[in-house]
């Protein structure tokens, strides 16, 4: 996509500090950190949301995030998928961002509003996707 901010640091339009390259993903350190270590890890395949992406394509974004917090000597860290603005993805590109959180301050801050639940309705709902996986 030639507007897509991640496909042109992809290109070399725009540098970035490039962490690890292979034939289908890209890693490079985020220029707007939530803490020291913070980066992402992009498909090279441009694709908004994750279901755009195909599965050949994600194997690898997961082991790289994890060598990316050993290397950075993360001991605790968010491992993160956002899909469309209001779940907070700020690039319409899926990216794997790896946030290191070495304090209380530092770090991804997360609000986590637990809902009671109705059983009932959560098994309906459990048989729906369930038919369609």
């Amino acid at each position: 996509m030639a507007a897509c901010i991640f496909c042109k640091i992809i290109k070399g339009e725009i540098p970035a500090f490039k962490l690890f390259e292979s034939e289908k993903v890209f890693a490079f350190l985020d220029i707007q950190p939530l803490s020291r270590g913070h980066a992402l890890v992009i498909p090279k395949f441009h694709g908004e949301k994750l279901h755009d992406i195909p599965d050949d394509q994600l194997a690898e974004l997961l082991p790289v995030a994890k060598n990316i917090a050993i290397a950075c000597g993360a001991i605790d860290y968010n491992i993160l998928q956002n899909n469309g603005k209001i779940a907070h993805q700020f690039v319409p590109h899926v990216s794997i961002p790896m946030i290191p959180k070495p304090n209380e301050e530092e770090g991804l801050v997360v609000s986590w509003p637990i809902q009671q639940t109705d059983m009932d309705k959560l098994k309906v709902l459990h048989a729906e996707i369930k038919a369609k996986m």
